[in-house]
């Protein structure tokens, strides 16, 4: 025999009609009036060739087999009289299993469809579990333990609009015991429970499944309460709205169909842009929302008249209703426009429009293909969510706001995390002084004392490789103008002797201008000729030429652009790349100690770091973070080689990246510059690190023409000994995780401008680690 319930339960359940057999019992022997005792007696004698329904069962389909038998059992509690009004069903307990249903209920399983099946709306079976053992705490301590969930069909009806309907249960006929060797848990494990609602296996452990019985059967009876659940599904659905995770919830407008009861309504929303003057759709529900009435008058009118039309909906706000698009007035019948609303197939429609504090805040819209299925009774249902889309529009726009000013600090401003607290104190400080009504200006921020890390990961030789795939590309146009003026042949001699004096000149004793004097030839003169050949001249061969050739410019500066696309297109995949990784492991740095760190992108990646104590004033500093942030500063240049290394084949132009590490030892300032919107070093004596800084990327090996920097190979530059020894060590661990060689080079740099006594080290890294 089949389990009559197969989901994971503390119950065996089984069907029987035993207490409402004693109940017959009880009429049939005490029933003053004859004819209901001679009624019970008859049933129960019927009843008796069938021991199963009073001693229980588990066989659904002996429902089937005696479903007339329960009919007849069950007529007292199913009145023949209330059959169309009723919405009610016998029930097993616990379980998506009805019968015996009255007319009415029928009725609606039929609308449903062949293909539904009844199921309980939003239960988590690990939630449900629980809830059977509360129901057995409650009956067994005879206490109430508030076991109760809402518990709610959702049904279709025949126009496919979901209706929600609130069952309530009748146990009456219901038993509950445990099973013989089921150990029962005292008081004190009962209150150890309760406190602990969550968790599943803990209550499994004392309730295991099957380990009771639940015998008997229920009464259901629905109620239709599908506009107050749309309404709450609307309210929630409307506070959900997420900018930083913008998920539209796609069942919005189902929700309002259910709440309407109108099967083809459509839902639109527009806000109004107090600073541009005009609607916007909201960009979350852009492909949900569908704004017919808003469109069709914002295509109507011009605008100053929509302007116009806006402003004075500040001091008429009266919502629009038209039950019946056929009875317009005339004169708007006639407009070209109006037969958008026809195509559409638009025939009832409501405007509403959202103020708050005689402000307009948006305009919504419900639009309906059937006449009259939107009325003023429809109108008096809005009201009662009009406040929750106010307040959703508020909350949306205010939420927009603080996610514009996010985007501006991250994109922009580039304030830090770990410096973020300094600037919020003294903007504390001076909101505070403005609510006060006093005077407060703000302070300089400022950080003192710090310890700084530079780092580049450099691209090799990008201006040679610039200049050099600039003389490609305008060779290339050279090449590909000779060809078509050749081919043009009458009056193009001039052009042909211009195009040979450019091409010496590109590949012999190229100047500084002439790139931009051959890019003026062609503006003023080459392609306005081309232009007028594609009109004129009557070959198709030369005019499809010509057009092929205009294909390949760049349209901004009239020239031929495709290896330096190509270079820049890889030079922003490898900067975009670098960052990532860099940024990434940041997140592991910050851990170390919080820091300050920036970066910057031009041709290859830079870094600053910035750690001291005034960073964070509330925790310990020590020298030892700042080692282990340098040791973490070289760990991760390395990582940023070796994941160039893995997507270096895939660029479209080959490049190679050299990379740098600058230990300095001295302590700097840094200050917040509000005109550059960025920290720079503080003063003077600062200013020498910077130097130092900018140089580094020419710098050459001292008695050499050679670089110290070279792709595949990692540069350590520091001032003495000590840094030296500090970096090996660096170095060393490395090593022994086979990221770097055993190859290291002591070098000496050539005196910069105004800097000598710099040191280097150098070492390669392995191709692949």
């Amino acid at each position: 025999m089949a389990e009559l319930y197969t989901e994971d339960n503390p119950f065996q359940i089984f069907i029987s009609f035993k207490k409402y057999l004693d109940v017959l019992e009880h009429i049939r022997y005490n029933d003053r009036l004859e004819y209901r005792a001679s009624y019970a007696e008859s049933l129960i004698e019927k009843t008796k060739k069938f021991p199963e329904l009073r001693e229980g069962f588990q066989d659904l389909s002996l429902l089937e087999k005696h479903s007339e038998l329960i009919r007849l059992l069950l007529a007292d509690l199913f009145p023949t009289g209330l059959t169309h009004n009723e919405i009610k069903a016998a029930s097993i307990p616990l379980a998506d299993i009805t019968f015996n249903y009255t007319e009415r209920f029928k009725n609606i399983l039929a609308d449903a469809g062949t293909d539904f099946e009844i199921k309980l709306r939003d239960i988590n079976q690990d939630e449900f579990y629980i809830f059977c053992c509360c129901i057995i705490l409650q009956t067994h301590y005879n206490t109430d333990f508030k076991a109760s969930l809402p518990l709610y069909y959702d049904i279709p009806n025949k126009y496919g609009i979901m209706k929600h309907y609130k069952i309530t249960v009748n146990s009456d006929f219901t038993d509950i015991y445990p099973e013989k060797d089921t150990q029962i848990p005292d008081l004190s494990t009962v209150e150890m429970l309760l406190e602990n609602m969550d968790d599943i296996s803990l209550w499994k452990k004392h309730f295991p499944p099957k380990s009771w019985v639940m015998c008997g059967f229920a009464i259901i009876s629905l109620v239709d309460c599908t506009s107050e659940v749309a309404l709450s599904d609307l309210k929630s659905t409307m506070i959900e709205i997420d900018i930083e995770n913008p998920q539209p919830n796609e069942n919005l407008l189902e929700i309002f169909k259910s709440y309407f009861d109108v099967p083809d309504l459509n839902f639109g929303l527009m806000i109004y842009n107090k600073k541009d003057r005009k609607l916007e759709n909201v960009p979350i529900y852009e492909n949900v929302f569908t704004s017919y009435i808003l469109d069709f008058w914002l295509k109507t009118f011009n605008e100053e008249v929509r302007q116009t039309t806006l402003e004075n909906i500040s001091y008429n706000s009266k919502p629009i209703v038209v039950a019946n698009v056929d009875k317009m007035d005339e004169e708007i019948k006639k407009l070209p426009s109006f037969q958008l609303l026809k195509q559409a197939n638009i025939n009832s429609f409501i405007i509403i429009p959202i103020m708050k504090n005689v402000e307009l805040m948006a305009i919504m819209e419900f639009t309906s293909s059937q006449p009259n299925s939107l009325n003023g009774l429809k109108l008096k249902k809005i009201e009662f969510f009009t406040e929750m889309i106010l307040f959703s529009v508020s909350r949306f726009n205010s939420e927009r706001n603080n996610q514009i000013e996010a985007i501006i600090q991250r994109e922009y401003t580039s304030i830090h995390d770990s410096v973020v607290w300094k600037f919020r104190n003294e903007a504390e400080k001076y909101l505070n002084a403005v609510l006060s009504r006093k005077i407060y200006t703000l302070k300089e921020i400022s950080f003192k004392n710090l310890s700084p890390l530079f780092g580049f990961s450099d691209i090799r030789s990008s201006s040679e490789k610039r200049f050099n795939l600039m003389k490609e590309d305008l060779n290339a146009q050279l090449d590909a103008l000779y060809a078509l003026f050749t081919t043009i042949n009458s009056d193009s001699e001039k052009y042909l002797l211009a195009i040979e004096i450019f091409e010496n000149e590109l590949n012999n004793e190229i100047k500084a201008d002439t790139e931009q004097r051959f890019q003026r030839l062609l503006q003023d003169d080459i392609h306005p000729y081309l232009q007028a050949k594609v009109e004129t001249d009557p070959r198709a061969e030369v005019k499809e030429n010509i057009k092929t050739y205009f294909k390949q410019i760049n349209t901004q500066n009239q020239l031929f652009y495709h290896q330096r696309k190509n270079l820049d297109e890889s030079i922003t995949l490898v900067n975009r790349k670098l960052a990532d990784i860099l940024d990434n492991r940041q997140t592991m740095a910050q851990e170390i100690f919080p820091h300050y760190y920036e970066r910057f992108k031009s041709d290859g990646i830079e870094h600053n770091l910035y750690i001291g104590q005034n960073i964070a004033p509330n925790l310990d500093y020590s020298q030892k973070y700042l080692n282990q942030l340098r040791f973490w500063q070289l760990e991760t240049i390395c990582n940023m080689e070796a994941e160039f290394r893995k997507f270096k084949s895939s660029l479209p132009i080959s490049l190679d990246i050299a990379s740098l590490v600058f230990v300095y030892n001295e302590k700097i300032d840094i200050r917040f510059r509000m005109d550059e919107k960025r920290f720079d070093v503080d003063g003077a004596y600062n200013s020498y690190y910077e130097i130092i800084k900018k140089r580094l990327d020419k710098a050459h090996i001292k008695g050499s023409e050679e670089r110290i920097t070279a792709p595949g190979k990692i540069v350590i530059v520091y001032f003495g000994m000590e840094n030296q020894k500090e970096y090996l060590q660096y170095i060393n661990t490395l090593q022994k995780q086979n990221i770097l060689k055993n190859d290291v080079e002591f070098l000496k740099v050539k005196d910069l401008q105004g800097i000598s006594g710099l040191l280097a080290l150098r070492v390669s890294l392995y191709q692949a680690f």
